[in-house]
Parts: C-alpha cells; sequence; structure tokens
C-alpha cells in the first residue's frame, strides 16, 4: 500500500539509448518536467535503497511516453547498462500543483466507493491502493466480503471524484465487481 511517507514510483529506465549515457525512460506520471527539467532525482534497482542522482537533461519522445533522459556521471553505454530496470522515485509528500478539477492518485487512497442504483448511491467498499505499473487501476475493497477487485481508473467507469468530501462513483461494467 502506498503511504505519503514513502516513495512514488513516476518513471522506469527501460533501456540504453545511444553510446553516451543516455537512458530511455517509461513514465508512469502525467508530469512531464520530472523528465526534462534538471534538478536532483532518486533511483532505485530492485529493493536497495534509493539513491540520489541529478537529471541533466531530457526529452520526450515524439508521439510516445517515452524519454531520452541524461544523468550526470552516467557518460558511457555501458554506465546507461547499469541503469536499467531501475525506478525513477519522488517523494510522496511532493506533488506538483494542479489545475482546479485536478488531483493526485494519493488523494483517492481510503475514499469510499459508491454507485448509483436506482437513483440513490448505495456504499460499496474503500479504495485501499493503487496500481499503476501498466496502466492506472483503483484497488477496492467491497464492504460485503472484503473481496479486492481492480477497477481501471477512467472517466467512463470512474465518472466523479470528489475529494472533498472523501468519496467517488464508479458505473462498473457488469461482471467487473464478480471477478
Amino acid at each position: 500500500m502506498i503511504n505519503k511517507n514513502e516513495w512514488l514510483t513516476v518513471g522506469l529506465i527501460t533501456s540504453c539509448h545511444g553510446i553516451n549515457g543516455q537512458v530511455k525512460v517509461k513514465s508512469l506520471s502525467d508530469f512531464e518536467e520530472r523528465f526534462i527539467k534538471p534538478g536532483i532525482r532518486w533511483l532505485q534497482k530492485e529493493n536497495e535503497p534509493p539513491s540520489k542522482i541529478e537529471l541533466i537533461s531530457g526529452f520526450k519522445q515524439p508521439g510516445k511516453e517515452t524519454f531520452i533522459v541524461k544523468f550526470q556521471g552516467i557518460i558511457t553505454r555501458n554506465h546507461a547498462e547499469q541503469l536499467k530496470k531501475s525506478k525513477i522515485l519522488v517523494k510522496a509528500d511532493i506533488l506538483p500543483k494542479l489545475q482546479k478539477e485536478e488531483f493526485h492518485l494519493l488523494e483517492l487512497l481510503n475514499l469510499e466507493v459508491k454507485t448509483l442504483e436506482n437513483g440513490e448511491l448505495k456504499k460499496i467498499g474503500k479504495v485501499i491502493n493503487l496500481e499503476n505499473e501498466k496502466n492506472n487501476l483503483l484497488v477496492i475493497e467491497l464492504f460485503i466480503n472484503q473481496k479486492k477487485v481492480l477497477v481501471p481508473f477512467v472517466k467512463e467507469i470512474v465518472p466523479l471524484v470528489d475529494i472533498k468530501n472523501n468519496f467517488l462513483i464508479i458505473h462498473p461494467p457488469n461482471g467487473l465487481l464478480d471477478l
């Protein structure tokens, strides 16, 4: 479970790019500046403690959700090879500013989950975790049987998020909550 005192994974280093130490990063974030704007970042390989590294430059590959990134001190392809499969992390409590009507995925934790049945809201569970390695999924624990279900976090299924009143509404396709 994600804890606000922990790290969030915002990117994954997937491969080397070229011979001068650049790496290809798969973004798991909506904030491109995390891979473009120079400054201190944190890398983690498997279960090792995060280590500090300075991002020197980066750019988004056209039409893709990947970035080409250059880190301080990584000057050869061999250096870059050692970073493969590393996660790029940020502290969970250092989150970018948002526009009106936007929210951070962390704010969804512990929200009550409701459905609209026969014109009335019915409490069915709560958000207990998030999974975002490949897609944004809400892990919802159902009140009725404590079963955990994965719900895609898309507008068609989660049409309303009310952070202020601590709930969200889902319109699950038939059978989604039975899986």
